[in-house]
């Protein structure tokens, strides 16, 4: 693999710690901001909604950059409003700051994962995005357990300066270690003609199933503190332990899914991990008032989710070059978006249920969210959602 795929993995860690450790810190910052679970909740949202519309909208616009310029620009990004996230107080200077660095991290993962697909054969594509995603697995895995256990018992705050650090060394080591490229010619009719080639039906479909499964995920996943302490009446040591779990499984169900997309059919896939994760929230709400289980299930939803981001995002880039050869970095930031608007949409739709039904009923909004996204991939296996079998070799 190029030594560049590397590089992602660690610039990865951090963009995904950067995103995934509030959840586990909701409760730590409504008690130091005193704000309410579903206020602070919004701070997920807002990031997400950042890289729901960095990912496609930005991407598009800087198609006549280099990519290298435009990973640098983000980590830069992500660095200063890490450190500036430590020291705000106000709401709304909260949510500007995530919105912000979620529009960074959107064009990152849109790039990196396009530039890691095509530098590889066909045949080790699911291997590349696989590393990419490395890093976001391993911050699930060890960064934001520790992050939790640190955030809640010391200070959250702490957190975000070392974020900023991070980001400062990722940038660095980008700069020094990925070879600069000559800059790509921009396609006829401008930088929105890669993005106004893949709204097409079979696409904007592989899109909605994405939203819909990080709905599901996040309408439980954003609220998994308060859900673990007030409703299965677990500490923060259980919580800190259930993070781990989710991250550790990420990493499984990162690789089972390059494994499967490059071995077997990615519409199959897809669907066979739809309904494992439908069933998964299902027994989340059966066995909620029973600690070992709801560890054990919040793992699961780790592996699944993450196998399910590998498999559509290599499917919307297999029908960008089929449909829109020239802007499969694009179609990548489709696939982001597509999962960070879901993200946003699931922590509104998991507040929306907790002030209405009551934290206990948490699961069964993401289990409508899963069963809607099973029904829409039911014809994946269509040859309209089969990964083209040649690719363009990078060297």
């Amino acid at each position: 693999m190029p030594i560049v795929i590397y590089v992602f993995s660690l610039c990865t860690f951090t963009f995904g710690l950067s995103e995934f450790v509030v959840a586990g810190l909701v409760s730590a910052m409504a008690d130091d901001l005193g704000l309410s679970t579903t206020a602070v909740g919004s701070a997920i949202a807002a990031y997400a909604l950042g890289a729901a519309i960095g990912a496609p909208l930005l991407t598009a616009v800087l198609l006549g950059w280099r990519e290298r310029s435009s990973l640098l620009l983000t980590l830069a990004v992500l660095a200063a409003g890490s450190l500036a996230f430590a020291w705000i107080e106000p709401l709304w200077a909260v949510n500007l700051v995530r919105f912000v660095i979620g529009l960074a991290h959107g064009v990152f993962m849109a790039v990196a994962a396009d530039v890691a697909v095509k530098r590889v054969d066909a045949a080790r594509a699911g291997r590349a995005l696989s590393l990419v995603w490395l890093g976001l697995t391993l911050a699930l895995a060890l960064g934001v357990p520790a992050g939790t256990l640190l955030g809640s018992l010391w200070s959250w705050r702490a957190i975000f300066v070392a974020l900023g650090v991070l980001g400062l060394f990722s940038l660095l080591g980008l700069w020094r270690l990925m070879p600069s490229e000559a800059a790509p010619r921009v396609p006829a009719g401008g930088r929105m003609a890669g993005l106004a080639a893949l709204m097409r039906r079979p696409v904007l479909a592989a899109a909605a199933i994405a939203m819909l499964v990080s709905v599901a995920t996040f309408s439980f996943l954003t609220y998994v503190s308060p859900f673990l302490l007030e409703v299965t009446q677990g500490s923060v040591h259980l919580l800190s332990l259930a993070m781990l779990m989710f991250g550790a499984a990420t990493l499984l169900g990162n690789l089972l899914g390059g494994l499967g997309a490059d071995r077997f059919e990615a519409g199959r896939c897809l669907q066979v991990a739809l309904a494992g994760l439908a069933a998964n929230l299902a027994l989340l709400y059966v066995g909620r008032e029973t600690p070992w289980a709801v560890v054990a299930l919040i793992g699961l939803l780790g592996a699944l989710f993450f196998a399910i981001v590998t498999l559509s995002t290599l499917r919307l880039i297999g029908l960008a070059k089929q449909m829109a050869p020239h802007a499969t970095g694009v179609a990548s930031g489709l696939s982001i978006a597509a999962f960070n608007l879901g993200t946003a949409l699931g922590g509104g739709l998991g507040g929306w249920v907790i002030e209405r039904l009551g934290l206990g009923y948490l699961p069964l909004a993401s289990v409508a969210a899963a069963l809607v996204a099973f029904v829409l991939a039911l014809p994946a296996a269509s040859p309209a959602g089969r990964l083209p079998h040649k690719a363009q070799h990078v060297s």
